[in-house]
């Protein structure tokens, strides 16, 4: 007669556990106006649950349908001043005479709980931003940083043309403006010569990934 022996007892690291979580990014994705920005981004917001696009502060009253702390953090100029003077931000600029910043606790509060985080700022909000990873290791550690343009001047003009909403000293400066970007995208991590939707779609989740997968991100299984 057989006797029923008990299951040989496991030790915790026996157990199958699940991989550690990769080092949630920041990504910082910057393009000249007509440079297809807004749409990728959304794309990758609608795409990777678990990105989160950063709310920034502004000092422009709420358009119709924005809701505070959603769509934007609406201050008043006084009080955007003070959070800038007690160096809240992690950068801000002043654009067409209203002021937009990014809080430094909007960023690395979504990075602490696990989330990767979304940035859709200027060159020059971008450089701001990559200064500030040179002596907080926590940013540095999370930062990405990707440059979005038309392949040539003539197809960023033709963008900027067929959105209809600018008359045409606006789009001559858009234009001007755009040369002194491009010119910028070498201080960038990826370049993408943006073609189609889904073509840019691809192209920033191949670079999502693999920055995921480099090994000063990654935690090795303890086995």
């Amino acid at each position: 007669m057989k006797t029923s022996q008990k299951p040989e007892a496991r030790s915790p690291k026996a157990e199958a556990e699940p991989p550690p979580a990769a080092c949630p990014l920041l990504i910082v994705i910057s393009a000249p106006s007509g440079g297809g920005k807004t749409t990728l981004c959304q794309q990758l917001l609608d795409t990777r649950p678990n990105l989160q696009r950063a709310i920034t502060c502004t000092t422009r009253d709420p358009r119709a349908g924005e809701q505070d702390g959603v769509d934007y953090y609406f201050l008043d100029a006084g009080s955007f001043l003070k959070r800038v003077q007690a160096g809240n931000f992690l950068e801000h600029a002043t654009v067409y005479g209203q002021s937009y910043g990014t809080l430094k606790s909007e960023v690395l509060g979504k990075l602490r709980h696990g989330h990767d985080v979304l940035l859709n700022i200027d060159v020059q909000g971008a450089a701001t931003v990559r200064e500030a990873a040179l002596s907080d290791p926590e940013l540095k550690r999370s930062l990405v940083s990707i440059f979005l343009t038309a392949p040539t001047v003539e197809i960023l003009e033709a963008r900027l043309r067929k959105r209809g909403t600018d008359a045409e000293p606006v789009v001559q400066k858009r234009l001007a403006v755009a040369r002194q970007e491009v010119a910028q995208w070498k201080n960038f991590d990826y370049l993408i010569l943006s073609e189609s939707i889904p073509t840019d779609v691809r192209r920033a989740m191949s670079i999502i990934e693999a920055e995921k997968l480099k090994s000063q991100r990654a935690t090795a299984p303890d086995f």
